[in-house]
């Protein structure tokens, strides 16, 4: 966090931010504070793509390997960072504050710190009521979709990331995706940790420990899984299968913040409406 004499620096003008960090990227924007550079972002419109970054953004380079003299040439007052690059702490620092918040932690939820981190931003560019409006709207937006996703509480929700015909990801209640069902009021089908640092794939016969479950496909399998799948007797025993209970959510990004929390919970509505679909 900064010191309340930089905070206090930055309260008079909208603050230069520059992002190394996508989640911190994204708690800007949320905020209406719309980073004037910010890493890796041909990869972010390409993977992620909302919130939307414009063409004006300068492009800092990769996350682990930002452009430290481009850096310097934007000018930033403050550059938003995270846990993942303590190893650039120091030549950051050199070049501007760094503010750097922990969204993953082992075994914790990330929905309540990327709320927080709305707040924590907020004050530290001198902001504060932009913090308190984006936390109520989205509060307000999170109730709204619980009431529409009340009547499909009737089953828990196994979410996963197909990698391939045999292995899966799936995401526990240590996830950004898992703990944002927990705030939907939705119970999820797998109870134990993510293992998020490195999205450990596992066994496709792991939902076979899932019978009663919907399983919430997050991003469209690749191709070749897709074909493998088709011929898989595995994967058409699995009862959720059998029983067409498959919904497929578009690619959304598992270590972002506010918006990717949102996103999630506003496509996982409208794929249950949608209704069950194929992916083999």
């Amino acid at each position: 966090m900064l010191a309340a004499s930089t905070s206090g620096a930055l309260a008079g003008g909208r603050p230069r931010l520059a992002a190394i960090d996508w989640a911190m990227m994204e708690t800007a924007i949320a905020l209406g504070h719309m980073p004037v550079a910010g890493a890796e972002l041909i990869r972010y419109r390409a993977d992620v793509g909302q919130p939307a970054i414009p063409p004006d953004v300068v492009d800092l380079g990769l996350r682990g390997a930002p452009n430290f003299e481009l850096l310097q040439l934007v000018r930033p007052d403050m550059i938003l960072s995270s846990p993942y690059y303590t190893q650039f702490e120091t030549r950051l620092r050199a070049i501007a504050p760094v503010l750097s918040l922990t969204f993953f932690a082992q075994g914790e939820p990330p929905l309540p710190r990327a709320l927080a981190a709305l707040s924590d931003l907020a004050r530290d560019i001198g902001d504060v009521a932009a913090g308190a409006r984006a936390l109520s709207r989205t509060e307000a937006r999170f109730d709204a979709l619980s009431v529409e996703l009340a009547r499909f509480n009737d089953r828990p929700l196994a979410l996963i990331d197909i990698g391939d015909a045999r292995h899966m990801r799936a995401f526990g209640p240590d996830s950004l995706f898992g703990s944002t069902l927990a705030r939907l009021h939705l119970t999820n089908a797998r109870s134990q940790p993510t293992a998020f640092s490195f999205m450990a794939p596992v066994p496709i016969e792991t939902l076979a420990k899932m019978p009663e479950a919907r399983i919430i496909v997050i991003g469209p399998p690749p191709p070749a899984a897709r074909r493998a799948l088709r011929g898989s007797v595995l994967w058409h025993a699995l009862p959720p299968v059998a029983e067409g209970r498959v919904h497929v959510l578009p690619p959304l990004n598992p270590f972002g913040a506010v918006p990717s929390a949102l996103r999630f919970a506003e496509a996982l509505v409208q794929a249950l409406k949608r209704g069950p679909e194929e992916i083999a």
